[in-house]
């Protein structure tokens, strides 16, 4: 059975005891913790640091551990989604540092997965960021194998808005990339964290791929997505998808999530599922972010 979970960014001003006491409140199996180095907010859900591994002891990863038992709500994974590839040098260079450490943290905390980005130089092609891809991410998954900690890589584009564009800052957004990426580095430790709302944005198939990638899907992000056809009408598929679209809480868009859940059962996924919070008309006060997580576990419970 899929664990049902949350992804804690949405809990930005809560302490770590805080989310998983209110996630146990509410019944959620896991928490997918967010761990950005503190200080390093670069958009909105970003920079939420609810585990920081900075000069982080053995004697503070047993407490975390200790006290999510209590709770009786796992740590699903270690998570933080920079842009590993950015065009600058030393942006790039924190955010491959801090993934490496996450991954020596996971790996002692035994939690043994790291949901991040691959990233993507919005500048370059897809070729060129392909060859970036394979000299920044080797030594990284080269550690994850040491260490036995999966990497899961989520599939969202990063391609909203006019800071984003012309290409986007993460490269792992459809099934014909992933297949290069596991061609280009191949690892048992190198899969997936999939959310179907960036294939539906995309106009593609978000159920197709869990068959085709059943052996890669490490975690799953739960967040619906709706396209507005009369916005699209006025501005065009090319234009800012921030124009046209907005996530929201499952059920509240375009997933079929009985579909979406019904395939993850027909390939035997047992993992981690973490609903991810994004919608804006849930953010106007924290009565209001938790009738959304609430509202959302209410929805997801009955596929679980």
């Amino acid at each position: 059975m899929m664990q049902l979970g949350l992804l804690s960014a949405i809990l930005p001003d809560y302490t770590f005891e805080e989310v998983f006491d209110y996630a146990a409140s509410v019944g959620f199996k896991c928490v997918e913790v967010c761990c950005w180095p503190k200080g390093n907010a670069v958009r909105r859900y970003a920079g939420v640091t609810h585990i920081d591994i900075a000069d982080i002891t053995r004697e503070r990863m047993d407490y975390y551990l200790d006290y999510s038992a209590k709770c009786g709500v796992k740590i699903s994974s270690l998570a933080y989604y920079p842009n590993p590839l950015d065009s600058d040098i030393e942006a790039r260079t924190v955010a491959v540092d801090h993934i490496m450490a996450l991954i020596d943290v996971s790996a002692q905390m035994g939690i043994n997965l790291v949901t991040t980005f691959i990233g993507k130089d919005k500048n370059k092609t897809v070729e060129e960021n392909l060859e970036l891809y394979k000299d920044v991410w080797t030594p990284v998954i080269r550690l994850a194998e040491k260490r036995k900690v999966r990497i899961g890589i989520e599939n969202c584009p990063m391609y909203f808005t006019k800071d984003e564009f012309p290409g986007g800052n993460n490269l792992a957004s459809t099934p014909a990339i992933w297949r290069k990426m596991f061609e280009l580095i191949p690892s048992d430790y190198l899969g997936l964290n999939f959310d179907p709302s960036h294939p539906h944005l995309l106009g593609m198939d978000y159920v197709k791929p869990i068959y085709d990638f059943k052996d890669k899907i490490f975690h799953i992000h739960l967040k619906d997505l709706k396209i507005y056809q009369d916005k699209l009408n006025e501005y065009g598929i090319l234009s800012y998808p921030s124009l046209w679209h907005a996530p929201k809480l499952p059920g509240l868009g375009g997933i079929n999530f009985g579909d979406f859940c019904g395939a993850l059962n027909d390939i035997g996924y047992k993992g981690y599922a973490c609903i991810e919070i994004e919608d804006r008309a849930f953010e106007g006060s924290i009565e209001s972010v938790k009738a959304g997580i609430e509202q959302s576990y209410r929805y997801m419970s009955q596929y679980m």
